[in-house]
């Protein structure tokens, strides 16, 4: 069955780091485009990035420009976030979809920055 499993999440000082990643199974991971989505409390689901099936094009929200970086590796099945500079109003469950005729999700994962 197709699954994404999401992982990395966790608890971040302000300014601090975390790197999350993405494995899919159960359906051709190199064909599909990948994305990151967050949900914070209260509010809606939002995109915060995107990638191409395969790697050339990434494209980012306007909140995390400049600090988020995604990335791809179809020999692993898996879709990295390296989150920078990480900032209080990043914390929310962090959220793997892939997409081509179908669109899946992942469990997600919680990311919280706080001091």
């Amino acid at each position: 069955q197709v699954q994404l499993v999401e992982s990395g999440g966790g608890l971040v000082q302000p300014g601090g780091s975390l790197r999350l990643s993405c494995v899919g199974s159960g359906f051709t991971f190199s064909i599909y485009a990948m994305s990151w989505y967050r949900q914070a409390p209260g509010k809606e689901r939002e995109l915060v990035a995107g990638i191409t099936s395969a790697g050339g094009r990434t494209n980012y929200a306007d909140s995390v420009k400049g600090r988020f970086t995604m990335s791809r590796d179809n020999a692993k099945n898996t879709v990295y976030l390296q989150m920078n500079s990480l900032k209080p109003e990043d914390t929310a469950v962090y959220y793997c979809n892939a997409r081509w005729a179908s669109s899946y999700w992942g469990q997600g994962t919680q990311v919280t920055v706080s001091s």
